[in-house]
Order: C-alpha cells, then structure tokens, then sequence
C-alpha cells in the first residue's frame, strides 16, 4: 500500500480516468524517505462549502466517491481521495463554525454544536452521557486536541478478537505520523499549560507516577481553555480548518446540513444514498437529497455509520451492526488549593498520565466551562455560594477507564433519527474507575490540595485530608453513584478478519457490500486505550491509501 504526497495529484500522463487513480509516488516507510509532508495551513470553514441557505428544493448529484461525516476519519478520506483525482462530495449533517458562530455560555453552545442538545446518553442501570457533535469537522471542533497514539499492545488485543492481523502499531506509523505532520501535533509547550495542568504534574512527580504533556493538533494555543465551546482563537486544527479546506482545494464538494439516512442498494452494490436538508439549530427537514455515486465511504461516527447501515438493511450478516458499542466513562474529582491557581487559564487538557495505561486507566487534567463544572457542586444555599466562590482555588482531574468488560448497542429510535443507546456499565469496570480516583485523590494531595469534592453519592460533599479520602478506595461503589460521562465512544462496526466476526475487513470494506467502506471509530475491534482521534484518523488515511491502489 502507497502512501500519497501531500499536496495534490500528479500531473496526468495521458487521457481518461484511470489518470485520475494513480497515486503520487511515495514510499511507505515513515521518516523523510517519504518525501516531504507540508503542514496544512489553517482554512476558512465556511469558503467553497454549501450550506442550508443554498438548497432551493431538491437536491440531487453524482460522484465518484461520496464520503458521510466530515469528522476526523471522514475528512482523512475525502481530502486523500480527491488529492489522488477521484471526484468526491462530502456530506455534513451539521453547519460550518466560524468564529463569530461560537457561543461561549455552555447551554447555548451545547445547544448549538452538540447533537439532542448535549443530553444524549446510554441507558441501562444508569444514564451516561454522552456527546456527539452536529458540526462540520465533527467532535474535533469541539474534543481538548488530544492527538495519542494507542501502543502496540492495544492492535494485539484487537488481533486476539477479531483476527485484524495486519492491522498492528508498525502498519499504522506512518499514517500517525503523516496525520501528525500535516496537523503540526506537539506536546503542548510549558508556556500555555497554566498552574491547573502543573499542579497535576507536580502531584504525579511526589508519588513517582510518570506523567507528561499532552500531544494536541494546535497551531500558537494561547492556553484560553475554551476548546469544548469552539477555539475562538483557532489555534486548534480541528478537520473543518484543515482536512476540509484541503479536500476542497482538490476539488472535493462538501454539502453541509444534509442527513444521510439511507443507502441505494443493487445486490451487493450501493448505488447512492437518500437523504434530507436540515435547517441548523431548529434541526427541521427540509427538502429531499439524491447522491448516485460509485463508491461510498461511511464516516459518520460509531451512533449514526450503524443506524445507516440498519436502516438500508445493509452489511448486518454478522450480526454486529449496531452492537459491541464500547465506552471510556470518565470520573472528575474537583482538587481545592489553599492558594489561587486561576484554572481557566491554560490548555484544557495539557497533561496527563499513562502509567497505569495498561491496567486500563487514563489519568488526565480536565476544564470546562464553568456552569457545567458548577452542576457537580454540593450542597445548597450559601453552601452552593461558597464553592462558587473559590472558583479560582480550584483544579478538577479525571480518569477515563477502557471498559473491557462493558458492552451496549446502538439501534434506530422509534419515530426519531436519534440513536437509542443502551449500555451496561459492567461492575468489573466500576472497580476499575473507582481505582482510578483513588489514584486521582492521591495526586491531588501530593500537589497541595487542602480539600477534594468527590462528587460522589454516599461519600462526604468535601474530604478534607487523606485520611478521609481513603473512603474513595474503601468504599464499595456501585456504577449509579457516580457522575459518570463516556465521550469516546467505539465497535459499532467492527473490523474482523473473517466476515461472520464483524461488519469489515481490515481495509475498512464492508464484508456484505463491494463498494461501502466505514472509516470512522465504529470499525474499533476495542478500545483504543487513550484519545481515540488519532487512531481513528490513521486508519482512516490507511483506508484511504488502500481504496487508491484498489479503485
């Protein structure tokens, strides 16, 4: 498999199509034998794309490939796809963000760029949240930049599942690292971490944990925090300044505002997709979309790639469309400081720790906004009144667990587009998670927090030194006592070797139909153990790379 030079296709060396499938010549060796790999430069998310204002009535195109979901691996594909000379369109349920579209009041955007108003979550003995964004660019317009790649043991357990041999650390390095390139990933420099991610650190050095910056997709952060309301700054090199942009450049067309909802089929062949406009923000339909297109490309994220898929009766043989849905649920504790630390200052998510990444815990600094992180204040009254005063001393960590032994599925909703989840929350993993704060609750006192807010059901509103905080070890919790929030979410089209084991092979086509390709985080066997963006944008460029050579 060849990996493509940035920056365009090659000049045609003769007449007709198969011009346009040639691939620019390049090794696949990572490093500089590859030839040289431009950084993309930060593009206006709005220039060359339609929007909901452009549709008059209905909207019907052809295309060689068309490519559902503009997030991080539909945005890979569509730009490789058209540098390589296919005609390609882009399809995006959600608008485009410029600056002066970002709200910075956290109902208001959770309005805005998440899907259900930022209310969707897994069912089953508990709700978990879970967001989901409707923009173009998807969750990397609204995710902290986290850009990690998942080590070398995660592919071998995905091998033991499913059989994805080839699909190993060494076979994804170069599609890291030229999504790394073309992103200008970096750990984020000590200059813009701000006192919230160093009292992390400097917990993390008392106890002899290994801990480190955070890799980011950022261009000049100025450490605002404001990564999950939309980077008014645009430092961060979320898909819609980047991948989109380029694919353009290419010749890429991207509607945004239509919903796919189902493919055109043709025995083992899709022949196109059928679908709606929709008006931003009021989410109403408005008129009928037709796309014929000789090849398609499902990237539309792990809820909605299986609701497609079950709606058009397509790829289910197996039986895993829409099942083995996997989650990172995620705890925050709220360290308190005896001095002011000013957390809104600093990238959000600057530093983590992987030191017990193995045992399945992700140990990481966590901001949002404000009136979200209030939501988890005790009490009531003057008492309420008092946290909120001490904003400012405040620092919340979280740890994010694999949830190996939980399992949930994501299937059509009655009378809706909306995805019903359901997930049960294996008490294995509580135990994990509840490690995992244990091991928070110990850095937060080695940094110098003189109180913790657990926010926990069951345990004291504010614990006080760390001999009352052993009650976050000793305690037995169950999953319902928690404040848990799973935003990474993966597995609802496993890639699997065999065809009765998933729902696509290890190139990312679907074992049922010759023609539809996933390249999103529903092909992920398991979990990815850490962020799942990067992964899921190396694969997606390694699909892309495949899907050249083959077509």
């Amino acid at each position: 498999m060849k990996l493509p030079t940035v920056g365009g296709a090659l000049q045609p060396a003769g007449p007709g199509r198969s011009e346009r499938r040639s691939l620019a010549a390049a090794t696949a060796r990572a490093g500089d034998e590859r030839g040289a790999v431009e950084p993309l430069a930060p593009g206006d998310p709005r220039a060359g794309v339609k929007v909901f204002a452009d549709y008059d009535g209905e909207v019907r195109a052809s295309c060689e490939v068309l490519v559902v979901g503009s997030g991080p691996g539909g945005s890979v594909v569509a730009k490789e796809l058209a540098e390589a000379g296919r005609d390609v369109i882009l399809l995006e349920e959600g608008p485009p963000f410029g600056v002066e579209d970002f709200r910075q009041e956290a109902g208001e955007s959770l309005a805005r760029t998440l899907r259900e108003g930022g209310m969707r979550a897994a069912r089953g003995r508990m709700l978990i949240p879970t967001m989901q964004a409707i923009a173009l660019g998807g969750g990397s317009v609204v995710n902290s930049a986290i850009c990690a790649r998942s080590p070398a043991w995660v592919f071998d357990k995905w091998a033991e599942r499913t059989g994805t041999a080839s699909i190993t650390l060494d076979a994804l390095l170069p599609h890291y690292q030229r999504v790394e390139r073309l992103l200008g990933v970096s750990p984020t420099p000590m200059e813009v971490q701000g006192e919230r991610n160093l009292r992390f650190k400097r917990g993390c050095d008392a106890l002899g944990l290994s801990s480190e910056p955070t890799h980011r997709n950022v261009r000049d952060c100025r450490g605002s925090g404001e990564c999950f309301t939309g980077c008014r700054n645009r430092a961060k090199m979320s898909t819609d300044v980047s991948y989109v942009p380029a694919a353009i450049r290419a010749g890429a067309r991207v509607l945004t505002s239509v919903r796919a909802e189902h493919l055109l089929l043709s025995g083992r062949r899709a022949t196109g997709m059928r679908g709606r406009t929709i008006e931003p923000f009021t989410w109403r339909e408005g008129a009928p979309v037709e796309i014929r297109a000789e090849l398609i490309v499902l990237a539309a994220g792990c809820m909605a790639t299986p609701l497609i898929l079950l709606r058009s009766g397509a790829a289910s043989s197996s039986g895993y469309v829409g099942n083995e849905l996997q989650l990172h649920p995620g705890l925050a504790i709220m360290a308190v400081f005896p001095d002011p630390i000013d957390p809104w200052e600093g990238a959000t998510q600057g530093y983590h720790s992987l030191h017990f990444l193995e045992q399945g815990i992700k140990l990481e600094v966590l901001w949002s906004p404000p009136a979200v992180l209030a939501a988890r204040f005790p009490g009531f009254g003057h008492d309420y009144q008092r946290h909120l005063r001490t904003y400012h001393r405040m620092a919340p960590f979280d740890v994010i667990i694999a949830a190996e032994q939980s399992r949930g599925t994501v299937r059509p909703k009655r009378g809706g587009w909306d995805p019903d989840v359901r997930f049960d929350y294996a008490p294995r993993d509580v135990e994990k998670i509840q490690r995992g704060l244990g091991i928070l609750s110990d850095i937060c006192w080695a940094a110098g927090a003189g109180s913790i807010l657990p926010g926990l059901h069951g345990v004291p509103d504010e614990l006080r030194s760390p001999e009352e905080a052993e009650i976050l070890k000793s305690k037995r919790l169950d999953g319902r006592d928690t404040i848990t929030a799973a935003n990474h979410a993966f597995g609802t089209a496993r890639m699997s070797r065999r065809s009765r084991d998933g729902v696509v092979d290890e190139e990312g086509r679907c074992h049922d139909l010759d023609n539809v390709y996933v390249a999103d985080t529903s092909v992920f066997p398991g979990s990815p153990a850490v962020n799942p963006m990067l992964t899921c944008m190396a694969l997606a460029d390694r699909i892309a790379c495949g899907i050249i050579d083959r077509w």
